[in-house]
């Protein structure tokens, strides 16, 4: 089994940033984003539960999950979120786990928003923090995303505070710093990683 690296962070932290860095050095990267939205991709059988559901409006015309839609609906409501949450969460932690397996590089990284929530620290043998202040999250995601202040202050709300983030992490990378001292963080970390792999 390949040594894995998980790396989260809050919304607008810039996880991307560091993984496309760890992946520049040939490093597999998992992404537990990208396999949520494969398990609900058109015709997958997640996907016709979902919709019988909570009806059809829930899929857009193009036959895709209406993302917005669903969100408005279980963020009112607790028991449709848990009902969501009971059959989604066990068809992707079981696809990251394939995927983990199927690695082939030296080390690979697991990277989740949600990786304290979901407890998929579980899945690594390290985690890794990007950390910024609240107001820098605010300002990154209001500009990439066009959402409110008030919207992103509410996903903040939603996730882990930055205390107990921070309180899992075996790393953490500061990205609050200029980006080629970020590059300087994750290369060292990548040194490590190699060590701690090859034991």
């Amino acid at each position: 089994m390949t040594y894995i690296v998980g790396v989260t962070g809050g919304i607008g932290s810039g996880k991307t940033t560091v993984t496309d860095r760890f992946a520049s050095h040939g490093i597999e990267v998992i992404d537990a984003d990208v396999i949520a939205r494969e398990v609900v991709a058109p015709g997958s059988d997640a996907l016709k539960q979902i919709a019988e559901y909570f009806g059809p409006e829930v899929i857009l015309p193009d036959g895709a999950l209406n993302r917005a839609q669903l969100r408005s609906l279980v963020f009112a409501d607790s028991d449709k979120k848990e009902w969501l949450n009971q059959l989604l969460h066990p068809l992707i932690r079981h696809r990251i786990e394939d995927a983990l397996q199927a690695a082939r590089s030296d080390y690979c990284i697991l990277v989740a928003p949600l990786l304290l929530e979901n407890q998929l620290q579980a899945l690594v043998d390290r985690v890794l923090v990007v950390d910024v202040a609240e107001e820098t999250q605010i300002e990154r995601t209001t500009r990439r995303d066009n959402n409110s202040r008030e919207q992103v202050a509410a996903i903040i709300d939603a996730q882990i505070t930055r205390e107990e983030r921070l309180a899992a992490a075996d790393d953490c990378i500061n990205n609050e710093l200029p980006l080629p001292e970020v590059y300087d963080q994750v290369d060292a970390l990548h040194q490590q990683y190699l060590k701690l792999a090859k034991r």
